[in-house]
């Protein structure tokens, strides 16, 4: 009897949660094939009478300036992908191969910063960020994404405690240098917790809204994530091209969860345990 109520009980937690994630979706999708007028006259949950009603579509791509959107996110993206990769993994290095004074106290630093809410940082960091005249470039928005992400360092050293420093003494003992070292035979040896922390901080940078939308304030520095907030005013908004502009922005992140899903849970489930 107990194990078929813990059995029932596991399926309608399930049941409950997919309908917690996937309403939402639905209002957004019945959004963004609605007229105007139909979207004011009709229930959240009502279905659009035209499916194939592209208008809302056609708005957002060419006034929501998407493919500059695009672009800009992927530049910034990349960059931030490539140093994050970087910086994280030779401070994880460092960390877990060097003995220095204060080592304790360098990972403790790194926990509390971790946990020290952001929002509470912003203005000392849009200060430091307007000294050194990086406002209303791209480099605001890297830099910044580059250099707060203590999680992906954790990940990083977690995962780089289970190689062998049996490896590192072969190394040196062939003449190779801690640099050789880490290039040739560490990076290699991450990509699994690469691939983890490339693909979580990535739908990350490419969801964020608050970073781009304080530092990157001209048009031509316009991405995706504030590419919807051209159409909100101070007089109302244009909630069926919002949520056809949300459908355009969430589909590439949706596509590319599913295609790395278990490459996902894989490197994080090594990263935990080893």
């Amino acid at each position: 009897m107990s194990k078929t109520v813990a059995r029932s009980a596991k399926y309608v937690s399930l049941v409950l949660a997919s309908i917690i994630v996937i309403v939402p979706l639905l209002v957004v999708l019945f959004a963004s094939f609605k007229t105007h007028t139909e979207y004011n006259t009709t229930g959240p949950l009502t279905p659009p009478r035209n499916w194939f009603n592209l208008d809302n579509f056609a708005t957002a791509w060419t006034d929501g300036d998407m493919l500059r959107g695009f672009w800009n996110t992927s530049v910034i993206l990349a960059v931030s992908l490539t140093g994050t990769v970087f910086v994280g993994t030779m401070a994880a290095y460092a960390i877990s191969r060097f003995a220095f004074p204060f080592k304790r106290l360098v990972l403790g630093l790194f926990l509390v910063a971790a946990l020290v809410p952001g929002v509470t940082t912003q203005v000392a960091t849009y200060q430091i960020v307007k000294s050194m005249g990086l406002v209303n470039t791209s480099w605001s928005a890297i830099v910044l994404f580059m250099g707060t992400d203590i999680v992906s360092i954790y990940i990083f050293i977690q995962f780089m405690q289970s190689i062998p420093r049996s490896v590192d003494h072969a190394a040196m003992i062939d003449g190779a240098s801690r640099f050789t070292i880490y290039r040739k035979i560490i990076l290699p040896l991450m990509r699994p917790a690469i691939a983890t922390v490339v693909i979580i901080k990535g739908i990350a940078v490419y969801n964020e809204f608050y970073i781009p939308f304080l530092y990157l304030r001209s048009p031509d520095l316009n991405v995706i994530s504030t590419a919807l907030f051209r159409f909100k005013g101070p007089y109302g908004a244009q909630w069926e091209t919002i949520a056809a502009c949300t459908m355009i922005v969430i589909l590439p992140t949706v596509v590319i969860f599913l295609l790395l899903q278990r490459l996902i849970y894989n490197g994080i489930t090594a990263g935990a345990t080893k």
